[in-house]
C-alpha cells in the first residue's frame, strides 16, 4: 500500500496520506477518493518524502506519531525543499495537547486535525486547502513565449492552465499597441 495511487479521479486533486498503520489508510482512501481526491501513501517518513519529491502533491495528510522519522521532521525536511515548500500538510494525529498542535504549527503544517476524526470536517479541511494551494500557487512563466510550467514540469498556454485550475474563461482581443503594430 505505500505507493498506491488511484485514477479515479485523474484531475482532481493529489493527496498523499503518511500513517505507519495501514489500518488508517485504508479508511483514508476510499474517503478521499469518493470526493474526488487522487491518493497517494506512504507507510512512513522517508518514503513519503521520496514520494512528494518524486510527484509533489496538492495536499499532505501527515501522522505525527510513526517510528524512525515522525511527522514534524517529515513536514520539516519537505518545506526545507523548494520543491515541497509550498505543499500544504495538515496533521491526522491522535496528538492532541495545546503544546502538539502548537509544535505541528511551528513545523509548518496548515491545518492540525485530531483522531478520530469526523469525515466531514476532514475532507472540508482538505478541500479548502487544496483550493487555497492552487488560487495562491507560484506560476513560472516563459518570459518570450508566455507558456505556463504545470505539474508535471510540461509547458502549456497560459490559457489552458487558468481553464483547467479554475472557473475562468477567456476571450481574446487586441490591445491598442498590437493592433497599430500587427495591424496597422
Amino acid at each position: 500500500m505505500s505507493t498506491e495511487t488511484s485514477t479515479s479521479t485523474a484531475e482532481g486533486p493529489l493527496v498523499l496520506c503518511v500513517d505507519d498503520e495501514p489500518r488508517n489508510l485504508q479508511v483514508l482512501g476510499p474517503l478521499l477518493k469518493h470526493h474526488g481526491f487522487r491518493v497517494a501513501f506512504a507507510l512512513d517518513g522517508p518514503k513519503a518524502i521520496s514520494l512528494a519529491l518524486e510527484n509533489p502533491p496538492d495536499l499532505i495528510l501527515l501522522d505525527v506519531s510513526m517510528p524512525g522519522m515522525d511527522g514534524l521532521a517529515v513536514c520539516r525536511a519537505l518545506h526545507a525543499d523548494l520543491r515541497t515548500t509550498g505543499v500544504p500538510v495538515i496533521f491526522l494525529t491522535a496528538r492532541t495537547t495545546s503544546t502538539d498542535i502548537v509544535a505541528g504549527f511551528k513545523a509548518g503544517a496548515v491545518d492540525y486535525v485530531g483522531k478520530p476524526f469526523q469525515a466531514e470536517e476532514l475532507i472540508a479541511r482538505v478541500t479548502v486547502h487544496t483550493q487555497l494551494r492552487r488560487l495562491r500557487g507560484l506560476l513560472t512563466v516563459c518570459c518570450h513565449c508566455h507558456q505556463i510550467r504545470n505539474e508535471a514540469q510540461g509547458w502549456e498556454r497560459i490559457e489552458s492552465y487558468v481553464s483547467r485550475h479554475t472557473d475562468a474563461s477567456f476571450s481574446h482581443g487586441l490591445c491598442p499597441t498590437c493592433l497599430a503594430k500587427h495591424y496597422a
